[in-house]
């Protein structure tokens, strides 16, 4: 298994301290939380959707690990104009990349993850923000 300096690139840590651009807003209609079995990192998310149930806005509540973090701004970097269903498509092609079972995802910037990939204890905190929008929408709590 590679070391914690392979898991925990330049990149990975810089994106995980990129989050004030998503502060948390109290005034979000929609409320999602995720939490991973694996390490217990939390990801608090709101979010306001459009009248077609297109994400407009959304604020982030991490308390998770660095790779959590990362995967959060990832999401949150592409997240603008997206549904319950490609959320929802993303993240089970995420989870089946994670597992070696399928191609890496159509997801703007997900490569920065690909070090994380050989750890599957953070997988469950790199799916945290995807689950955490669907527990949004869908007004459900989610631990993976």
């Amino acid at each position: 298994m590679a070391g914690a300096g392979t898991l925990y690139t330049p990149e990975v840590l810089a994106a995980a301290m990129d989050l004030a651009g998503w502060p948390w807003d109290e005034g979000l209609p929609l409320v999602g939380e995720a939490r991973s079995r694996s390490c217990g990192s939390t990801l608090a998310m709101g979010l306001a959707l459009d009248g077609e149930g297109r994400i407009v806005r959304l604020g982030l509540r991490p308390h998770a690990c660095a790779v959590g973090q990362a995967a959060a701004r990832v999401f949150a970097d592409a997240a603008a104009g997206h549904t319950h269903d490609s959320i929802a498509g993303a993240r089970t092609a995420l989870a089946a990349w994670l597992a070696g079972e399928g191609e890496m995802p159509d997801w703007p910037g997900l490569a920065l993850l690909c070090p994380a990939r050989a750890y599957p204890g953070r997988h469950g905190a790199i799916l945290l923000a995807w689950d955490a929008a669907l527990a949004a929408i869908d007004g459900t709590a989610k631990e993976g």
